[in-house]
This record gives structure tokens, sequence and C-alpha cells, in this order.
């Protein structure tokens, strides 16, 4: 069974588990997980630290406010991708005709309905790419789109 979910439109790290335990383990609040945001503009330093102080959002209608998270601007130089990250599958978009993106990092310790999507809309600034790179101390480093690597332990 896969350990937490990503959306459709979310690319990243994913845990394969048949134990039970490990899949309650890993959902827990002390998990955090670390995601690469690609933003739609030059996201400021408000915006940071309003995700990183907690953001109210929908959950299925229902309003629910985050619980303090890191974030923080990854300097790429420019239209750049961070270290490890591959080019997207589908072109995203063309920044000289819609205008600057910025790649964030926010670890989160929840995993709400799309949670951090919504936080960096809240913030005002939609999320165009989604990677998941961090579950505890399992990280992308070194593997290829597609790698499976099996690891023993989670936490």
């Amino acid at each position: 069974m896969a350990i937490g979910r990503l959306d459709e439109d979310s690319e990243g790290l994913l845990l394969l588990t048949t134990c039970g335990k490990t899949s309650n383990d890993v959902r827990d609040r002390s998990v955090e997980k670390e995601y690469y945001c690609q933003v739609d503009g030059q996201i400021s330093e408000e915006a940071i630290s309003s995700m990183k102080a907690g953001l109210e959002i929908s959950i299925k209608g229902s309003v629910h406010k985050t619980l303090p998270c890191h974030a923080r601007i990854l300097d790429c130089g420019g239209e750049s991708l961070p270290d490890g990250i591959p080019p997207p599958v589908r072109k995203i978009r063309d920044s000289r005709q819609h205008g600057p993106t910025t790649w964030v990092s926010i670890t989160i310790r929840e995993g709400k309905y799309r949670q951090v999507r919504k936080m960096t809309a809240t913030a005002g600034f939609p999320t165009l790419r989604l990677v998941r790179v961090r579950v505890a101390g399992i990280d992308l480093d070194g593997l290829s789109m597609g790698e499976v690597r099996e690891v023993m332990t989670v936490m």
C-alpha cells in the first residue's frame, strides 16, 4: 500500500509498504514531509511568513488552520530547477509570456487534502509544479525517475 498520496498533478517520492503500523507511523504529525513547489510569480517574504505561521484553508468545505511549517525560497538562479529535480514531463508554461516563477521548499507535519497547493494559493502564489522530495529521513537524493529503492526503516 502507498503511504500518503500524491495527486494526479504532483510528483516525487512515494513510499510503499506491506506493514500497516509503518504506514500509520509515517502519517503521524511527528514525521516531516518536504515539498519543492514552483509557484506563480516572485513570492514575497510576507507570503513565506504567513505559510510558516499557519494559514486558514478550506478542506472539503470546512475551514482548517494549518500547523506552523518550515518554508523558504530556494535559490535556483532564475528559471533553473532545484538540484535533483528532473525537467517536467510536460511544459509548465512560458515565463516570457506569463511572468516569473519561484521555487520554494515547504515542510509540513500534516497532510490534509491538497494542503500545500492550498497554502501557496492562499498566500497569493498558486502552485504550478509540486514535487515531494523527502519523508522523514528518506529523500530523492540520487534516485532517477521511476527508480525503486528498498529501505528497512523510515524514521
